[in-house]
């Protein structure tokens, strides 16, 4: 049996294999309201029908100033809870895990969608003031977007947010909640250096540059059912190895003080904190050595993403023990049913069994 399509136990709570679909924005909601609608349905329930054991929802603002673009999927209200429960349902309903990923852009916040150019907001066009841990906007935004450093009050206000958040997402029949700290959105601004100058609590050293991510796993934590798992998306490294930045190391370290806080698992992705923040190539695997050292450095599980595109590269990652879990982003865009190729490419059909609406295109 490939280890792919081995099922794996968090809490009370098991994944029917190892094969996850990452979190991607689908930036598809109408500007006003931040509610899901079909497209969500479709998006993600296309992929719990397509054989993988984990659909992860998309990044899901817990404030409206929270959001990328004004067309981020929201969920600051009992209306965006019941918007997205029928996708929850249908999710499970097919054999999968529903998981949605929890999260604030901070000051990445306030742009047009990807296809307009990702540009500043400015409030005349729809756009808001942006937060952040210190007053820095992103650099692309500079004399067009606002950036407020965060006072105590709305420290307290965000993880207030995130845990209303995550009640929401249990009560919408969600069997995951992942909090995001990675790709230089919110959480992340606080955990690194590059963009963290605040000399409080929530500043200077390691430990408290870590408060906030903390703090807010903790608050998910508490709300989210004892049996469901929690997860955190971390950037493993900053990539920016000539300045003081966050490095693997912290991560590593970072990992073993969530695990303390309640986390089940290490999402670890990298990037995102600033323009200059390249990897040196990408391409297959290039941030599995990131989840390896996470991995080797704590008993927590891990999660790997970035280049994951064959089915025998998804099991030789999980089959040689160098992650728990797979995590496919743009393969599943391009198939949707990436999940039942890769278990018959596998031999592992039993495992992943095709829906009987489409065993005719499966046969030999």
């Amino acid at each position: 049996m490939p280890d792919l399509f081995t099922s794996l136990d968090l809490r009370e709570t098991t994944l029917p294999n190892r094969l996850m679909v990452s979190p991607m924005c689908q930036y598809s909601v109408d500007a006003r309201d931040g509610l899901a609608t079909d497209w969500h349905l479709v998006h993600l329930g296309s992929r719990a029908v397509g054989g993988a054991g984990l659909v992860m929802a998309e990044a899901t603002a817990v404030e409206p100033a929270g959001r990328i673009t004004p067309q981020d999927l929201g969920l600051w209200s009992d209306e965006h809870r019941d918007a997205l429960a029928r996708t929850a349902a249908f999710v499970r309903e097919q054999g999968a895990i529903p998981g949605i990923q929890l999260a604030h852009a901070g000051r990445k916040a306030s742009k047009s969608r990807p296809w307009a150019g990702s540009e500043p907001l400015a409030p005349a066009d729809g756009g808001w003031e942006t937060i952040a841990p210190s007053d820095r906007p992103w650099p692309y935004d500079a004399g067009a977007t606002a950036t407020r450093a965060m006072d105590e009050s709305d420290i307290a206000g965000l993880i207030d947010a995130f845990r209303a958040a995550a009640r929401r997402a249990r009560e919408a029949g969600f069997l995951v909640a992942e909090v995001h700290a990675a790709h230089g959105y919110l959480l992340h601004e606080f955990l690194s250096p590059v963009t963290n100058e605040r000399r409080d609590a929530y500043g200077g050293s390691f430990e408290d540059r870590t408060r906030l991510v903390r703090e807010v796993t903790q608050a998910v934590r508490e709300e989210w059912p004892d049996d469901r798992p929690v997860f955190v998306r971390i950037s493993g490294t900053d990539w920016l190895p000539e300045r003081d930045a966050w490095t693997v190391a912290d991560s590593a370290r970072l990992a073993g003080d969530l695990a303390d806080c309640g986390a089940d698992l290490i999402d670890v992705s990298s990037g995102g904190i600033s323009p200059d923040s390249h990897p040196d190539w990408t391409g297959p695997n290039y941030q599995l050595a990131l989840a390896e050292h996470v991995r080797e450095a704590t008993d927590i599980a891990v999660g790997t993403v970035g280049g994951i595109t064959t089915a025998e590269q998804a099991e030789a990652i999980v089959r040689n023990d160098r992650a728990d879990l797979a995590i496919v982003g743009r393969e599943f865009l391009r198939d949707p049913y990436f999940g039942l190729r890769a278990a018959d490419r596998l031999d592992a059909r039993d495992r992943s069994p095709v829906p009987e609406q489409y065993e005719r295109a499966f046969e030999r």
